[in-house]
């Protein structure tokens, strides 16, 4: 994923959507998914699914990939390099314990991209930019129900990683609209979000457009 620069030089904080944990019907998931990202608000979407097995991963894939590629948005597969290079998706997140870097890379090629979870360590954030990835997220910034985390980094890691590095930066964990512009003005290059759009008490399609104009320069 590229860092993008406004005229000003200042970057500008894009939106990382994250699936719901659970889909209990595609179809429909698939027309209100293409409803949000033809809004031209999301950079990327990562399908991250819990308790759904390799089959269920796969037509998930099937039916919300499409919708990506229609949209011109990037397909990023959670945990599974596997899948991700068996389904053709565009890259991979990985956990710390998902595998490294290396190993995800020889398996997807260099043309994918390879995003790791560092929590609030900086040190692991400058292991992953070594081993190649593509960009780093920091998180959980603000309370969350979506995934247990332990790490509260505060906002001014992000500030540190946009000073020395050109290596993009995702901020994670409880983000809502009225929370994402403290996290994109210490730096954050993406905000990546999930319940603060499909729980959005407007719907989903005008999450993502408050977002976007929070997000706004």
């Amino acid at each position: 994923m590229a860092k993008n620069d406004s005229a000003q030089d200042t970057p500008n904080c894009e939106l990382y959507l994250i699936t719901p944990p659970r889909i209990d019907d595609l179809d429909a998931f698939a027309v209100m998914l293409n409803e949000v990202l033809a809004t031209g608000t999301v950079a990327c979407l990562q399908l991250r699914l819990k308790d759904v097995g390799d089959d269920g991963i796969r037509e998930a894939v099937q039916k919300i990939m499409p919708v990506c590629g229609a949209n011109d948005v990037a397909f990023i597969l959670n945990d599974r390099a596997d899948l991700a290079h068996e389904l053709d998706a565009d890259g991979v997140h990985l956990g710390q314990g998902d595998g490294d870097v290396g190993a995800a890379r020889s398996l997807l090629g260099h043309d994918k991209d390879i995003g790791v979870t560092c929590h609030d360590s900086r040190h692991l954030a400058f292991e992953a930019g070594e081993a190649g990835a593509d960009y780093v997220a920091f998180g959980a910034f603000f309370d969350t129900s979506t995934k247990e985390t332990d790490a509260r980094p505060e906002p001014e890691i992000l500030t540190m990683w946009d000073d020395v590095t050109d290596l993009p930066s995702v901020a994670i964990g409880g983000i809502t609209v009225e929370n994402c512009r403290s996290l994109a003005d210490a730096g954050a290059h993406f905000v990546a979000v999930s319940s603060g759009v499909w729980g959005h008490p407007d719907g989903p399609v005008a999450a993502v457009k408050a977002f976007a104009r929070a997000l706004a320069n």
